[in-house]
């Protein structure tokens, strides 16, 4: 099996094609949104899909006369490289800041705009007098920014992501090899897993970019790493009592996989139903990461146990199990935790969820929905030019607002527009055709700002009354609708996530009440970790809101991951119950059995999941935060306080109605 695992793998890297690429991966708006059809309907016009790069020339105590003339000279420049008609220099009424709009295209690939761009920032500097300055904003240079923080970034993940996980394996089995077993298993898991979602990508036509390959990767890593864990944990159990390793690997499997399978196959359709959403970003981080889930869990129950049934039981030197060895899971912390806390069930079970709840409350007041200049961990030069030009111009100058009308409505849409509260100006664009003329408006508030936000809204509203089918768009535009698509997808997912852990817990453990209960604390185990999280990113980090994808995605992984440990405790805990009878005993036996691996598991997916803040955006690094966090919570407070409690205080009616349950 080891080399049909290794022959499938290197297939898959040979012959995977290249993914397709794309300006829109990492976008939250749907096609039928507002903002999506009046690009859509703007782009048919002449010169309808460009978008100006703007050079910002700036000098601190004020631009002079030579300024100007050099921003002139530049602006030249820039029209003979480029083959354009640079517009300006227009000078801010202050004097104090001029800008140059150069157009560019909108159909560019990703490295033509990077290009492109990095040749303007370079025109544009080249021979300027001393203490004159230039940045380049503008949503070229953005989009050619976002690009630029993300180059390296996965090999950069790669690497983080792989020491933690070796240091973490090492600290766990002390053993000076054993850790590069399941460390290369799944490391060629996760590259596999890459060229997969490379191919669906390729062939599905779904553009990926880094954030969500980012993610796809630590997920594979974090959870195939779990599985090894489980897998290898049991088979080291089964050392002790067979003296053939295969054997104890064919047992060790047996009894893991059904635990596994019923994990993974939870977590993978949670992801499943991320299709479901209207945001494009969201729905193909649930496709690359239920693809790259299924890859991994192939190779935790088909690669692993070949590579670690080869070398032999000297694999876990110097603490080689030997047959009729003891179990040291049952002299470890877990194995005295277990009596101490359901000596008291009811008051351990009470505590717990009024710490959880109290943890929760910290949510209240949560917003979500950042800025442009917000989503940077740190600010590139396009977000920095932004705040230059929001200093001396209206904070919407670069990036306007559109409208998309008629002709004959045109003048009467602008003169209303122009009346709205917080609009700094809107006229009516040439080049427009027999169907469609563009407006383009100036808002007065800072692009993001929730002041701009509320003008869309009141511009909608306006607009819509003059000409019912105008079509209000840009950036901010943009935000008013990915805010409205994020809440429509919490609305639909949620409760189909919960429905697919309710139904899996079921089918595994066939107990209406261990599955509502196991649930139930999963939920609260999020929502304390949701509370705690908003709480530092607000008065710690001094994040002004969650990305709108925060929160649906960090439950995602949350509940779904949390359902994992679970079901290992419950499922070794239903396997004691069926041999004992013994509710609290089970529940006990099965702590200190699986405690260890449970506790070990959680921390190496914590921090894992921190390992996303090595990447640049603020949406990444939040959702490292909430996992690794909520992870922990969820191992050492949830299943090792509150469900054994919780277990003990109800007894075998925990298990009802499976005849566990019932008493037969």
């Amino acid at each position: 099996m080891l080399l049909v695992g290794l022959l499938l793998g290197a297939a898959v890297l040979a012959f995977a094609p290249s993914p397709t690429e794309g300006n829109d991966a990492g976008s939250n708006l749907p096609d039928d949104a507002e903002s999506s059809l009046a690009a859509e309907r703007l782009a048919s016009l002449p010169d309808g899909d460009e978008a100006p790069a703007i050079v910002v020339f700036s000098r601190d105590g004020g631009l002079d006369a030579s300024d100007l003339q050099a921003a002139s000279e530049r602006a030249q420049a820039l029209g003979e490289a480029l083959g354009v008609e640079a517009l300006g220099p227009i000078p801010s009424d202050d004097g104090t800041v001029a800008l140059v709009q150069v157009p560019v295209t909108g159909d560019l690939s990703n490295e033509e705009n990077s290009e492109l761009v990095a040749e303007i920032r370079d025109v544009a500097a080249a021979d300027l007098p001393d203490g004159l300055t230039t940045q380049v904003t503008g949503g070229p240079a953005v989009q050619a920014d976002l690009g630029e923080v993300f180059s390296g970034a996965d090999t950069r993940l790669l690497l983080v992501t792989a020491a933690v996980v070796a240091l973490l394996l090492i600290i766990t089995y002390r053993s000076p090899w054993l850790w590069i077993v399941p460390l290369a298993v799944i490391g060629l898991g996760d590259r596999v897993a890459a060229k997969v979602v490379d191919t669906i990508s390729a062939w599905s036509g779904l553009a990926v970019d880094g954030s969500i390959t980012g993610i796809t990767s630590v997920l594979v890593f974090g959870a195939g790493t779990n599985y090894a864990l489980l897998l290898i944990a049991r088979y080291r159990e089964e050392l002790r009592g067979h003296e053939s390793r295969h054997e104890a690997m064919r047992q060790a499997v047996g009894a893991a996989a059904p635990a596994i399978l019923s994990s993974s196959g939870t977590v993978i359709l949670g992801l499943l139903t991320l299709l479901l959403a209207d945001s494009p970003f969201v729905s193909r981080i649930g496709l690359a990461g239920a693809a790259g889930l299924a890859v991994a869990v192939f190779f935790a129950l088909v690669v692993l146990p070949a590579a670690m049934s080869l070398p032999g039981r000297w694999l876990f030197w110097p603490f080689v199990p030997k047959v009729g060895d003891d179990d040291a899971a049952h002299r470890g912390l877990w194995s005295r935790v277990g009596p101490a806390v359901t000596r008291r069930p009811a008051v351990v079970t009470l505590a717990g969820l009024l710490v959880l709840v109290t943890m929760a409350l910290g949510a209240l007041g949560l917003r979500t929905g950042l800025a442009q200049d917000e989503q940077f961990l740190d600010t590139p030069e396009s977000i920095a030019a932004q705040a230059t030009l929001s200093s001396a111009f209206p904070g919407g100058t670069a990036s306007p607002t559109t409208i998309a009308t008629t002709p004959d409505a045109a003048e009467d849409v602008a003169a209303t527009a122009s009346e709205v509260e917080g609009v700094q100006s809107a006229t009516v664009a040439p080049g427009g055709d027999d169907q469609t003329t563009e407006i383009r408006v100036v808002l007065e508030s800072d692009p993001g700002s929730e002041q701009a936000l509320s003008t869309i809204e009141r511009l909608r509203t306006a607009a819509h009354d003059v000409d019912p089918g105008s079509l209000v768009g840009g950036l901010d535009a943009e935000a008013v609708d990915e805010a409205a698509t994020a809440a429509s997808d919490r609305t639909t997912v949620i409760p189909l996530v919960l429905a697919v852990v309710l139904v899996m817990l079921l089918a595994l453990l066939r107990s209406v009440v261990a599955a509502v209960l196991l649930g139930a604390t999963t939920v609260l185990s999020y929502l304390s970790a949701l509370g705690v999280g908003w709480l530092v990113f607000d008065h710690v980090l001094g994040w002004p809101a969650m990305d709108v994808s925060t929160p649906l995605l960090a439950f995602i992984f949350l509940v779904a991951l949390g359902v994992d440990y679970n079901i290992f405790l419950t499922a070794r805990a239903r396997e004691e119950m069926a041999a004992t009878g013994d509710a609290t005993g089970s529940i006990v036996t099965a702590l200190a059995v699986t405690g260890g691996v449970i506790t070990s598991a959680g921390i190496l997916l914590a921090a894992v999941f921190t390992v996303l803040g090595v990447l640049p955006l603020v949406l990444l690094a939040q959702l490292g935060v909430l996992v690794g966090f909520g992870v922990l919570l969820d191992t050492v407070v949830v299943r090792g306080l509150v469900t054994p409690a919780m277990v003990a205080w109800i007894g075998p009616r925990f298990w009802w109605p499976s005849r566990l349950g019932t008493g037969g």
